[in-house]
């Protein structure tokens, strides 16, 4: 998993493919999850919203993406799965702007093509000219996805996930939200799986309560 301690002073090749050697001392306590002293409000109307916390850099991120799309697709109507790129420094906002790009136009499709395309075709980017690079060998009309990475509205949205990371206190990715309320992670857990069956516990409390 992908620690924001790590990051916030450095964005090595190091951290970026190694971080699965640190495991939070929560995996090892026995808390599966922790309560927000203040419930943030949903950005979905009428909805109940589960973020994802994560980021391409991420290998556990990259594990996790089809356990993810698998269980968004099972997800009830009136909750809106969220993903939530994380940028623990300045150095990874470019792969922020490169998901809310990828929103913006429409080509989602290619979401775990980025994770493949790092973790397993090794490319590096975490760059402006290497994400621009590599959109337009993805079929992307160039100009079209310049305007769309250097837009405001982009740009603001980059800006919210960091402000959404923040308040609910994201020390690490993958890292799930739920309601409002709750947080949980592998880290916390033990194991993906387990931090799936954690966050579904909890969006089931949510939801009864909301009845």
């Amino acid at each position: 998993m992908m620690i924001k301690t790590i990051f916030k002073h450095t964005f090595s090749a190091l951290a970026i493919m190694g971080a699965a050697a640190f495991v939070p001392a929560m995996a090892q306590s026995g808390i599966k999850y922790i309560t927000l002293e203040t419930a943030q409000p949903s950005d979905t109307p009428d909805k109940t919203e589960v973020l994802e916390f994560f980021s391409y850099s991420c290998s556990h991120c990259a594990e996790m993406e089809p356990m993810f799309q698998d269980w968004k697709e099972k997800l009830p109507d009136n909750v809106a799965f969220i993903p939530v790129p994380v940028a623990f420094n300045a150095s990874m906002q470019p792969m922020q702007h490169l998901y809310y790009s990828l929103v913006a136009l429409d080509k989602t499709d290619l979401h775990p093509k980025v994770f493949n395309a790092i973790h397993k075709e090794g490319k590096k980017l975490f760059n402006r000219d290497a994400i621009i690079s590599w959109a337009v060998e993805q079929g992307i009309d160039k100009d079209e996805f310049i305007a769309a990475y250097d837009s405001f509205g982009v740009g603001a949205k980059a800006k919210r996930a960091t402000e959404l990371s923040d308040l609910y206190q994201v020390q690490a990715t993958p890292s799930i939200a739920v309601g409002g309320k709750y947080l949980t992670s592998p880290g916390m857990t033990g194991t993906y799986a387990s931090s799936l069956l954690e966050a579904q516990a909890l969006l089931d409390q949510v939801l009864a309560g909301n009845q």
